[in-house]
């Protein structure tokens, strides 16, 4: 039986925090590691210079670093191609022929970018790149022939509009070149993790989140200033549970589930204070994110490996893509020569 072919990634703007690690990293890891996949991991940056275009040197920081977090939490390159999405050629002529597919009331309507347009900011100055984005994500997905493709459920409406190219492509030009993707959900357990400020969501731009590269220092800080129960003064006092970001943590990450109910017993009936209950959750997320931070720490001991095994992969990537490239290009008849 053919192993399924997954397209999934991240867009280089930054260190990834643990509620990526949640969300999406350990995920590809499981998938990587179960053997019935083909995983494809694209680090977007062409993506990330939509709206980061005039400070391109955050992206080119940030893709090591994204490299490394890959890495450190067992995205083994032996077992995924990792890739850079600008070192693939054909993703930009792919993009421009969907497009010619794909009309702007469409792009409009698409929920997913119309609350990234709304959240950024942009009013009138949305730029034309970001504005169309799903379209490169349709070719990036297409690209790898990609018929599974991890996403949360903000992002379907994102599947959705490459499955429409798909289809639009293989009816216009009567060929069944393209692939339709379908969306793969992550277990339960796998999704948004809070900011450590209470904030539903952890992300880079509100600094609110808990690094893959932290030292247990800095890791030990962020936990004991994290939000818990504002009434909750006095040890003896009853505190609420619910909302309460330790115990959020703790349900994620803790593998002792009795000891969790017992403590969150003891904390709703008082008795329980919050230094204590932090220090088990420190506890807790060391024997997490230790294991990560010293395979993170070897590879960064040698970053021309890291820059070999980025452009191993893209060079592995680029051989599949303009395989796809050329069926493209036969099927619209552009083959002149």
């Amino acid at each position: 039986m053919a192993k399924k072919v997954i397209l999934t990634g991240d867009r280089p703007t930054g260190r990834l925090h643990i509620g990526h690690y949640i969300g999406s990293l350990r995920n590809r890891v499981m998938l990587q590691n179960s053997g019935d996949y083909t995983p494809y991991i694209m680090i977007a940056d062409m993506q990330a210079l939509t709206d980061n275009a005039r400070d391109p040197e955050k992206i080119k920081n940030s893709l090591l670093e994204v490299a490394l977090d890959y890495l450190a939490v067992g995205i083994d390159p032996a077992k995924s191609t990792i890739l850079v999405q600008s070192q693939i050629p054909a993703l930009n002529e792919l993009t421009m022929y969907y497009l010619d597919l794909v009309t702007v009331a469409r792009l409009e309507r698409n929920p997913t970018v119309k609350a990234e347009i709304k959240q950024k900011a942009f009013g009138q100055s949305v730029p034309a790149g970001f504005f169309t984005y799903p379209v490169s994500q349709a070719a990036d997905i297409t690209a790898f022939k990609a018929d599974t493709v991890p996403v949360g459920d903000d992002q379907e409406p994102m599947l959705e509009q490459t499955r429409e190219i798909v289809r639009t492509f293989n009816h216009t030009y009567n060929r069944d070149v393209l692939v339709e993707p379908t969306g793969y959900f992550p277990p339960k357990g796998s999704g948004r993790l809070p900011g450590i400020d209470g904030n539903a969501k952890m992300s880079k731009s509100l600094g609110n989140g808990i690094y893959l590269a932290d030292d247990a220092d800095t890791v030990q800080k962020k936990i004991m200033a994290m939000y818990t129960d504002p009434n909750h003064i006095h040890v003896e006092d009853p505190g609420q549970v619910e909302g309460n970001v330790v115990f959020t943590y703790l349900d994620v990450f803790g593998d002792d589930k009795q000891k969790i109910a017992d403590l969150k017993a003891q904390y709703q009936a008082g008795g329980l204070g919050d230094v204590k209950l932090k220090r088990y959750l420190m506890e807790v997320m060391d024997s997490v994110l230790a294991p990560i931070r010293e395979r993170r720490a070897e590879y960064a001991k040698d970053m021309g490996g890291v820059i070999n095994i980025l452009k191993t992969g893209s060079e592995k990537a680029n051989i599949v893509a303009n395989q796809t490239l050329q069926e493209v290009r036969d099927a619209i008849g552009v083959n002149y020569f």
